[in-house]
């Protein structure tokens, strides 16, 4: 019987897949060597090896010291997504996982925006078994709920009395003054403002600490306000904002399109530092144990990461 020589095909390492992934999503070769236990090198071979298998470029060098998706890159990306949630999706069926159970986490919405989409994602690729329950509310109210023992553990502002509760500092950095990237509010007098919380504006108050710390620094530079719109979250802020209607404060962690960060020469007070704390129950579970150690990785890692187009490269 004569022998068919069928064409050779290769076929795509996940290792490779998931370097690449990781790489797009933590916008840099470091962070996603030190997400799998690698170095910058090593991650760089990869992308090498993984190019060469497919026998196209998928990142190339931008302007500014940017690294960008090329054509193929943004196709292979969607691709590799479902590869990976496959694989995983069969190793979870098929391995007795090593943890199992649910996790009550609370963040106010704006850390939910920043923060926790990538921060779960990744928790759910090692402990696929753990559902996460995500509630989200206002800081104040989050420590209500931690004392009550309705969740496990929480992102609150800083400022908070831990009481009984673990602590612990995961990021302090600087709040800034947020205007519209079209319009221009704070040239404004009185500076018009967007806050939470409205009950609870002043030095004494026990509202937003943002809205405290923006009218605090107003009035110490002697800069008339107006509190033109209030919301019960921050994310709520942000559409005056958008329309050129107010100013807000906030970190840069996450703005949507159509905001921006006022310059130092925009004629607006400083701000304080900010922090941002984890808070959980003194004895809590195994899997709450587990995801806050995820999360304080995470934000060591990541933090404060400024939304981007364009890949940092290092």
């Amino acid at each position: 019987m004569s022998q068919v020589n069928l064409p050779r095909t290769f076929g795509l390492d996940l290792d490779l897949l998931r370097s690449f992934v990781l790489i797009v999503e933590s916008g840099s070769f470091t962070q996603a060597g030190a997400l799998v236990g690698r170095t910058q090198s090593a991650i760089s071979m990869q992308i090498k090896r993984l190019e060469e298998t497919l026998g196209q470029t998928l990142l190339r060098r931008g302007r500014g010291g940017t690294i960008e998706l090329t054509p193929h890159g943004s196709v292979l990306l969607d691709r590799a997504r479902e590869m990976l949630t496959l694989n995983d999706s069969v190793l979870a069926t098929f391995r007795e996982p090593p943890l199992s159970g649910n996790v009550r986490l609370g963040t106010p919405d704006d850390y939910a925006f920043a923060y926790i989409p990538a921060i779960l994602r990744r928790f759910a690729e090692t402990h696929p078994a753990v559902q996460v329950e995500v509630m989200c509310l206002p800081s104040d109210e989050l420590m209500r709920e931690l004392r009550a023992e309705t969740l496990d553990l929480a992102l609150v502002s800083e400022g908070h009395d831990p009481g009984d509760l673990m602590c612990k500092r995961l990021w302090r950095g600087p709040l800034h003054w947020i205007t519209a990237t079209r319009y221009a509010p704070h040239r404004q007098d009185p500076l018009p403002l967007a806050v939470e919380n409205r009950e609870h504006y002043g030095r004494a108050g026990k509202g937003c600490e943002w809205a405290c710390a923006a009218i605090e620094a107003l009035e110490s530079a002697g800069r008339r306000y107006r509190i033109a719109y209030t919301s019960a979250s921050q994310v709520g802020t942000h559409a005056p904002v958008m329309a050129g209607l107010a100013v807000t404060v906030s970190t840069l962690s996450w703005l949507p399109e159509g905001l921006r960060a006022a310059r130092p020469d925009e004629g607006l007070p400083p701000l304080p530092d900010f922090g941002i704390m984890l808070m959980q129950l003194r004895r809590p579970r195994t899997p709450a144990r587990a995801l806050a150690q995820h999360i304080e990785e995470s934000f060591r890692l990541q933090i404060d990461q400024t939304p981007r187009r364009s890949l940092a490269a290092e």
